[in-house]
């Protein structure tokens, strides 16, 4: 972005390639497009979600039927483990597709990521039982599930930035709460079929077939997703670099591997991890583990804690772009602490309520959890791509998400379940819960607010030609107001020069 900026020895020939900016310089998004770009993204994302929540969603099934003759328990843990492993592939997707997006385009990668993805789940519904093949079974299980986590390295992080650089600066908070809308709704849906089959199925004809039928939609679903990617258009912040001379050099860097894009933005690489692990720890906690939660720890049926879940995620999904639009009002800063706290004050009474005997008191517990999940469903996607520079963006976010979500975010389910199983203390995950948001605490409160603002090395983005300009004075007015600041910075320190001077002589 075009700033003037304070006189410093050896800068003049940097500062005569700088002018100030003019109404030429803010990017208008046209409405037609930002629509498209929306539902694009959202439901693109959306079938990459419901490949992922029906694997969770059937994980105790999946264990009876590639990991016969052991306890639940160690069955669910098998089966979690294999969930999991998917997410050892995300940082290698993220290492490999993020770099790509940053150089080749958002639009071509996040294409691709959709074919991967939808491949792979249809594929997992056709490998035969242990009982078919033996050993085979769960390798090919695990297989595909390495194939789903690479694909999704790629996809979160290049949707999440995707939209973010489609978005008008002032509410961008807003729009990108939209991306997650599509995360719930595929969660609803994977719930919602693996639901229904458990429900009308004879308990021989589940295991036998019923468990592969939600697997064999993500096919045509698929087919709807890569349709709606290609018909997007690629995003204006990656369209400006490529008629910037440094920001290519910097696409260059970054492609080259992740530790030079470590060593000039470790701070923001560490501040993207820390608020991905209380994103997504508490995101797989409430919408992943919690059906296996109710049903194998409290003794719910498997259906009752799902349909729970559905009516909770419905009641988000409402909650969504509100608090989207508060992010951009008030700020991502507050909104994210008071996640935070929410889950760090709330966890353990919440989980006493799932307890209960009360339909009504399960579903609060559940709720309360699900509202303070808002806060970050709808404040991160728009965060985290604001702490990077455009040329690098994609790959920067796909790889400090994604090592952050296989740490902490997909083994919470089997973390979880082995707290539980070993200790005995159901009350252990509402304690990992509340480590994980006094961690998001710290982290939030060091990072720079980025509501209203242009995202890095990008120009101001506004939705028409009026609020262009008010977004330029805006920006005058932010630049002014630096230039100030300097200015009495610079006449405090010649004032103590000269006291310096009046008191040493022989300093002047």
């Amino acid at each position: 972005m075009a700033v003037t900026t304070a006189h410093t020895p050896g800068s003049k020939k940097k500062r005569s390639k700088r002018r100030a900016l003019t109404l030429n310089d803010v990017t208008l998004v046209e409405k037609s497009t930002l629509k498209r770009t929306i539902l694009g993204t959202s439901l693109g994302n959306a079938m990459e979600w419901f490949d992922m929540g029906v694997y969770a969603y059937l994980a105790a099934i999946i264990g009876v039927v590639f990991f016969p003759g052991s306890s639940p328990g160690i069955q669910m843990m098998a089966s979690f483990g294999a969930f999991a492993a998917a997410f050892l592939a995300r940082p290698i997707g993220g290492l490999v597709l993020g770099p790509l997006g940053d150089k080749l385009g958002r639009q071509k990668v996040l294409a691709f990521t959709m074919v991967l993805m939808s491949v792979s789940s249809f594929c997992i519904g056709l490998i035969p039982s242990y009982d078919t093949i033996g050993i085979w079974a769960p390798i090919l299980l695990l297989c595909l599930r390495l194939l789903q986590g690479f694909s999704t390295g790629g996809e979160f992080g290049g949707a999440m930035t995707f939209l973010a650089e489609h978005a008008p600066d002032r509410i961008r908070g807003f729009l990108t709460s939209w991306l997650e809308f599509g995360t719930f709704i595929g969660y609803i849906a994977a719930a919602l079929i693996a639901t229904l089959v458990q429900q009308f199925l004879s308990e021989a004809d589940l295991y036998s077939w019923g468990w592969r039928i939600p697997f064999f939609i993500a096919g045509p679903l698929g087919l709807i997703g890569i349709y709606m990617r290609l018909r997007l258009e690629e995003t204006p912040a990656f369209e400006q670099t490529e008629d910037d001379e440094e920001a290519q050099k910097a696409q260059e860097s970054a492609t080259q591997g992740l530790t030079t894009m470590v060593s000039g933005h470790w701070r923001p690489l560490l501040l993207c991890m820390g608020l991905v692990l209380v994103y997504m720890a508490t995101n797989y906690m409430v919408l992943a583990y919690m059906p296996s939660y109710l049903s194998e720890v409290v003794g719910h049926s498997a259906s009752h804690g799902l349909w729970l879940l559905i009516a909770v995620m419905a009641v988000m999904i409402i909650i969504q772009p509100f608090m989207g639009l508060a992010t951009d009002r008030f700020g991502r800063r507050p909104v994210i602490f008071s996640g935070c706290l929410g889950f760090l004050i709330f966890s353990i009474p919440c989980f006493m309520m799932l307890h209960s005997d009360s339909i009504a008191v399960i579903f609060a517990g559940l709720m309360i959890m699900g509202a303070f999940q808002t806060c970050f469903t709808a404040s991160m996607a728009s965060t985290l791509p604001a702490l990077f520079p455009t040329a690098i963006r994609y790959g920067a976010i796909a790889v400090a998400l994604n090592i952050s979500t296989s740490l902490f975010g997909g083994t919470t389910p089997l973390f979880s379940t082995w707290l539980v199983d070993t200790f005995g203390n159901d009350m252990l995950p509402a304690y990992y819960m509340m480590i994980t948001a006094v961690i998001g605490m710290v982290m939030i409160l060091i990072t720079a607010e980025s509501a209203r603002k242009p995202l890095m090395g990008s120009t101001p983005a506004a939705l028409d030609k009026q609020e262009a300009k008010e977004v330029l004075a805006e920006h005058h007015d932010d630049i002014e107001s630096q230039i100030e600041d300097i200015d009495e910075q610079m006449e405090a320190l010649a004032k103590q020069r000269k006291d310096l001077v009046e008191q040493h002589p022989r300093i002047d």
